[in-house]
């Protein structure tokens, strides 16, 4: 068992040291608003991730290669939100002060880490063939339930990591410093990612059409 276990975080970790917009979310939130309004996306991320993997244990990923109008329909979904987000980054960002005018709260911190997650589909096929690939044909619920937690915590882990670097008092004054600069460039990288999602949803639905 050890040996997938194994297999399986690596795999992971591989994956989560590639940056992506949970990254430049985190650090909006973290330098911009608070560290307990990114431990709360944190906490939204890894519930979403959690969700996911457990999915993928119960087939999702399979269901989602099998119907992939269903995983395109989520991905557009994730798609829109992203930019939904990046649009209410680019407006903060280019309004008159310098320096955020509310604190997010908790609740909605969390609603945004885990939205950000939970509405991207491309997760539960990462976990889905993860777990094909590092379990055996038959594995014990045990087995199942440790590969699950690994991923759980591995996610935990990293981006707790990055809600405190990010959080650090000289990194918070350097971010409000160049708010208005450094909230647009968040915008428009979260915007990137969302639209790279729709048109590669797009470009997926054209090819299918003989």
């Amino acid at each position: 068992m050890l040996p997938s276990l194994l297999a399986i975080a690596l795999l992971h970790w591989a994956v989560l040291l590639v940056p992506g917009f949970n990254v430049v979310l985190l650090a909006q939130l973290a330098g911009g608003q608070s560290r307990a309004a990114a431990f709360a996306a944190v906490g939204g991320m890894t519930t979403a991730t959690l969700a996911w993997a457990s999915l993928a244990v119960m087939g999702i990923g399979v269901v989602f290669s099998t119907q992939p109008m269903l995983r395109q329909g989520a991905q557009i979904a994730g798609g829109l939100y992203l930019l939904y987000l990046a649009f209410n980054l680019w407006r903060s960002g280019a309004s008159a002060a310098s320096v955020p005018q509310e604190t997010l709260s908790k609740s909605a911190a969390f609603r945004i880490g885990f939205m950000t997650s939970a509405l991207n589909p491309k997760i539960a096929l990462f976990y889905g063939s993860v777990f094909a690939t590092a379990l055996p044909p038959s594995p014990s619920w045990v087995h199942v339930a440790s590969a699950v937690a690994v991923v759980y915590l591995n996610s935990i882990v990293w981006h707790t990591s990055l809600a405190v670097a990010f959080s650090q008092k000289a990194v918070q004054q350097a971010y409000l410093r160049n708010f208005a600069r450094l909230t647009k460039v968040s915008g428009a990288v979260v915007g990137a990612f969302g639209l790279r999602l729709i048109v590669g949803t797009i470009q997926e639905l054209r090819a299918r059409i003989p």
